[in-house]
């Protein structure tokens, strides 16, 4: 019973996300919709357009991080960007929170109370290994990052670190760095630059399917050294292949480790190469945190469960008159 609507956009830095929102908004005023949901706050600042042209439907927007802390934006995005936490928070009929951390945010900025429904990931466990063979790599013997190539996201930090673990210790140990650009190809030429001189630092792009399934799930450990998140997708599902996380110490990314995940101070390199170190001396750390992470997953984010309060709120907000 879904259907797939696929517009248009203007295919460049800052107009992407916005035209994309602009055509669906336009697209949504047409249609027979009771709910009408936005995800991130730029697309937000457009929820007013149903909001005026479509009075009987109701407005949900989901704030999924404060994304003018990311740095690859400019001053007038970023001032963009600020204007649409107020939207999220004022067009939209309920908005929900991805961490408690943005929840607690939107109350201390705006005075709003709203609902907080985590981002969620479905289990699907996985056993084969041949997609591993195209990049050379063997279970349990490379460190994933799974991210964007945007500075935000703090690859340099452990492509760094990575780097400074002395060879005596790393031996064959490869580090893998799965993503592609938004926008941002100077940022992955900066990247594949500092990791030119270790052959062991793979970048291997864009992944999805069973590619992406195998490559988490047979890693010692994940790394997310981001230093701004919401609530990030990638911990998230790093959590549910049962590998142990480590992940800079923002608040946000705390959320999701429970006492499954290794936590270092962020924009720290050293601090992080010494937590590399000591998972590589001893795995079995990673492997049984790993375990720790699968259950955590099961209890608070699985898939079924988040969307089972996805539905509930659109049934609250959808019955208000």
């Amino acid at each position: 019973g879904v259907h797939l609507k696929h517009l248009p956009s203007i295919p460049t830095k800052h107009l992407d996300a916005w035209s994309h929102t602009l055509f669906s908004s336009l697209h949504v005023i047409g249609l027979n919709a009771d709910i009408v949901h936005y995800h991130s706050v730029g697309p937000s600042t457009l929820a007013f357009l149903p909001r005026l042209f479509k009075p009987r439907a109701k407005i949900i927007s989901t704030f999924h991080s404060i994304d003018r802390f990311h740095k690859k934006w400019g001053a007038f995005a970023r001032a963009y960007l600020s204007f649409g936490e107020w939207a999220a928070t004022h067009f939209a009929h309920e908005t929900i929170a991805v961490s408690e951390s943005i929840r607690k945010y939107c109350f201390d900025r705006f005075g709003k109370t709203v609902a907080y429904i985590p981002n969620g990931v479905a289990i699907v466990p996985v056993k084969a290994t041949n997609e591993l063979a195209r990049w050379e790599l063997e279970p349990e013997k490379y460190i994933i990052a799974v991210a964007r190539l945007v500075r935000h996201k703090g690859l340099h930090h452990l492509v760094e670190a990575f780097k400074q673990i002395p060879d005596s210790v790393k031996g064959e140990m490869k580090l893998v760095i799965v993503g592609a650009p938004s926008y941002t190809s100077d940022y992955e030429f900066y990247l594949k630059n500092l990791a030119a001189e270790d052959h062991r630092i793979l970048f291997v792009g864009y992944q999805t399917g069973d590619a992406l399934k195998q490559l988490y799930a047979h890693a010692l450990v994940y790394v997310h050294p981001s230093e701004a998140e919401g609530l990030a997708i990638t911990i998230l599902e790093a959590m549910s292949f049962g590998r142990c996380v480590v992940m800079s110490d923002i608040p946000e990314n705390l959320e999701a480790r429970d006492h499954s995940g290794i936590a270092f101070h962020v924009g720290n390199v050293e601090d992080l190469r010494d937590k590399l170190v000591s998972i590589i001396n001893h795995p079995e750390i990673a492997l049984e945190r790993g375990k720790r992470a699968l259950n955590f997953i099961r209890e608070k984010f699985e898939w079924e469960k988040v969307t089972d309060q996805i539905e509930a709120l659109y049934g609250r907000v959808a019955e208000r008159r």
